[in-house]
């Protein structure tokens, strides 16, 4: 049995302009310069009050708090007016469907977002019942520390060696390679691809399709 490991947003959602929008909104709350679009791609996949922390280069104090609370509340305010759920990037629903159809497989998200974030996705594309072990900002600490794989192996019963991560995010890799598992960077998310490799990635892929015969 294999475990294999998806980050959602960049990976298996396109995020990030929903995110870019609510921290727009955040910063200038806060009377901060709005941050660019690329500084926001930067930090998706960590925890929200340590990207925040980090694009702010501080760590994280109780003003980081507030704004952490303040995204979140400009957050649910979008979904509450009708904003669109973030869609799933070209060839995941498939991909999917058919790694949770083998024997072999066992699926899992790790990830930056919250539980109820996550749920809503996962409730949203019908995907809920194919991943078995889900691991979110509200269960651990924020990536790349190795314990959101890690938890993920135990509740599985697959050991490290026996688990592919796959992310667009060098905290992604660096995760996989704390955790001692395997790392697949993805072209179509918000890190270069050269920063994914040097981060730990054991491959690289540019089409979801090429995920299937990797695992």
């Amino acid at each position: 049995m294999k475990l294999v490991l998806f980050d959602c947003d960049g990976t298996l959602v396109d995020s990030a302009n929903v995110i870019h929008t609510c921290m727009e909104r955040t910063f200038e709350d806060f009377g901060f310069e709005q941050p660019t679009l690329a500084h926001t791609k930067s930090i998706i996949g960590l925890t929200l009050d340590i990207a925040i922390a980090q694009m702010l280069n501080r760590a994280v104090d109780e003003e980081i708090a507030a704004m952490t609370a303040r995204y979140k509340e400009h957050f649910l305010l979008h979904r509450h007016n009708g904003g669109a759920l973030e869609p799933t990037y070209d060839g995941i629903a498939a991909l999917i469907a058919e790694l949770s159809a083998r024997d072999d497989v066992i699926l899992g998200v790790v990830t930056g977002k919250s539980r109820r974030g996550l749920n809503a996705i996962l409730e949203h594309h019908q995907m809920t019942s194919s991943f078995f072990a889900t691991r979110t900002a509200d269960d651990c600490p924020s990536k790349p520390h190795p314990a959101m794989v890690l938890e993920c192996c135990t509740e599985a019963g697959i050991d490290a060696d026996r688990t592919v991560v796959i992310g667009d995010a060098i905290y992604d890799m660096q995760m996989a390679v704390s955790a001692g598992a395997r790392g697949i960077g993805v072209s179509w998310g918000y890190a270069p691809v050269d920063a994914l490799v040097t981060a730990g990635a054991d491959h690289i892929v540019h089409h979801a399709d090429d995920i299937a015969d990797l695992v």
